[in-house]
């Protein structure tokens, strides 16, 4: 695959299949370069995932995402996004951290939160940990030394704190990315214009108890430009 062609890993779930399929149209609606996006699906991981589902995932790809290096051969680039976003920019700006802040194994929104509520979509369990949704977003440096220890064995066997804490690595080796590209709906206020990647970490518009929350209306829009189809009238 050629080096300009972006690598893209959305985490997908059954019971939002309608969130990643949205968010897939909103990077190629906007990317200037090439994409190849992955659906982090583990119907499609059964060679090389073995790992039981623990109780506190709120979704199927909690732990399924850290496989980016690995899919990716240990090579290059790849950007890993959780479904429940929209991305509001050409994802190709994503890769200014790495001119400003060379070589590091992967770069991250480093969120410092408490959540709001306890209880989330699907009456989920909100649970507060460190670093927490640093992993919802991460741009992959799939060739630097250290992400070689990614491997399916080691995400197979390692604790949910190893993996989202990315306790392989030293802390210095992990930049940063603007809070723009993971922007928290729910826990954050006051959005700047220029928000680049929506995150409705409580809840998606696409959830009926959700569908007023921040930038529902631009999810909405992004929805039906997915699954618009030209009908023959309206071609005349």
């Amino acid at each position: 695959m050629r080096d300009d062609i972006i690598k893209v890993f959305i985490g997908f779930d059954k019971v939002e299949s309608v969130a990643w399929h949205t968010m897939v149209s909103s990077i190629m609606r906007q990317s200037s370069r090439p994409v190849a996006i992955v659906p982090v699906n583990l119907a499609n991981f059964k060679d090389f995932f073995h790992r039981e589902r623990d109780p506190k995932q709120s979704n199927e790809f909690s732990i399924s995402r850290f496989l980016v290096p690995y899919l990716c051969d240990y090579q290059g680039y790849g950007i890993f996004f959780d479904c429940d976003m929209l991305l509001r920019t050409d994802i190709a700006e994503i890769f200014n951290v790495i001119d400003s802040d060379p070589g590091k194994a992967l770069y991250v929104v480093k969120h410092s939160y408490e959540p709001r509520d306890d209880i989330k979509y699907l009456d989920t369990v909100q649970y507060k940990y460190p670093r927490k949704n640093w992993s919802s977003v991460v741009l992959w440096n799939c060739g630097h030394k250290d992400n070689k220890k990614v491997t399916p064995e080691y995400v197979n066997t390692a604790s949910a704190m190893e993996l989202h804490r990315f306790l392989w690595l030293e802390d210095n080796d992990i930049g940063e990315l603007d809070v723009r590209w993971n922007w928290l709906v729910g826990e954050y206020t006051d959005p700047p214009a220029d928000v680049k990647n929506v995150h409705w970490t409580v809840g998606g518009p696409y959830f009926k108890e959700y569908q007023d929350a921040d930038f529902s209306e631009e999810w909405f829009e992004e929805s039906a430009r997915m699954s618009f189809c030209m009908q023959r009238s309206e071609k005349n």
